[in-house]
């Protein structure tokens, strides 16, 4: 595990926002390429990324802090400062579903202002995000954040003392969570690439992604271990964390997207008696 890499002066490059980085990096590139084989400008396109971008950081830490209130309680800069503990370390602390929900709602937002073919678009970013997804999971893998509850399974890891899971779990072994996530990220993008050899209704591969990654999200939550602010449910026996309602939710939305969209194979009524006709 290594958190971080190298330091220059008071800046230390972190694991995991170098992968953070290299994953938004390779989606846009990946994006931009499956743009421009389906017909839609690379300018917007490139424009519409750094949105998503930002719009997904910013989406990410307030996600997070909704749910960690009381560790921003009277010194509230700390939400948004990239100073800690003295030193340059960048803004710890973020929730991907935060961030994923306001980047679609930016991508809404931008391609009716710009006039856009919305799921069109979205199609053409899903596999970037599955992609995506693969990267940074291995970035909170080397970091030790986004860990797993204690196992006795021959792959479990044991972290170092001064990581997130080494402090909360010192000397156990644990589920390497992280890794499974980025194994059904590289797998959501495989079945997105091989959706897409056949002509689809647009929004399928965008609403194939919120259905593979709602069921794959909402297993591995089970093996993943949550603060007790993020089950607020726990106090009547649901032990479901908040994640795993929005995967139920996006798993739901996607599903029901695309067993309502246009070109399905409809069942015909049954011959028999016509409206209007003479009766014998």
């Amino acid at each position: 595990m290594h958190p971080t890499l190298f330091q220059i002066g008071p800046l230390a490059i972190r694991s995991y926002g170098l992968m953070l980085s290299l994953a938004f990096l390779v989606g846009v590139h990946l994006a931009m390429r499956r743009a421009g084989e389906k017909g839609i400008p690379s300018q917007p396109i490139l424009t519409l990324s750094v949105v998503i971008i930002v719009s997904a950081i910013l989406g990410a830490r307030l996600f997070y802090v909704l749910f960690h209130l009381p560790q921003f309680t009277g010194h509230p800069l700390e939400i948004i400062s990239p100073f800690q503990g003295g030193r340059l370390v960048g803004i710890s602390g973020l929730i991907m579903y935060g961030g994923l929900i306001l980047a679609i709602l930016a991508t809404i937002w931008y391609t009716r202002a710009k006039g856009l073919p919305t799921l069109k678009v979205m199609d053409v970013y899903a596999p970037s995000i599955a992609l995506g997804i693969a990267i940074t999971r291995i970035g909170c893998f080397l970091n030790g954040c986004c860990f797993g509850k204690p196992s006795d399974l021959p792959w479990a890891v044991s972290f170092p003392l001064h990581s997130p899971a080494g402090f909360t779990f010192p000397g156990v072994r644990l589920h390497p969570t992280q890794l499974y996530s980025s194994l059904y990220g590289l797998g959501i993008f495989g079945v997105l690439s091989y959706l897409e050899r056949d002509e689809k209704p647009e929004g399928t591969i965008f609403w194939g992604f919120l259905s593979l990654y709602g069921v794959a999200r909402f297993g591995v939550d089970f093996l993943r271990y949550y603060e007790p602010s993020m089950m607020p449910l726990r106090s009547i026996g649901l032990n479901l964390t908040i994640n795993q309602f929005i995967s139920l939710a996006f798993l739901a939305l996607g599903l029901y997207m695309i067993l309502r969209q246009p070109g399905r194979i409809k069942i015909k009524k049954p011959i028999g008696k016509v409206e209007g006709a003479p009766q014998r």
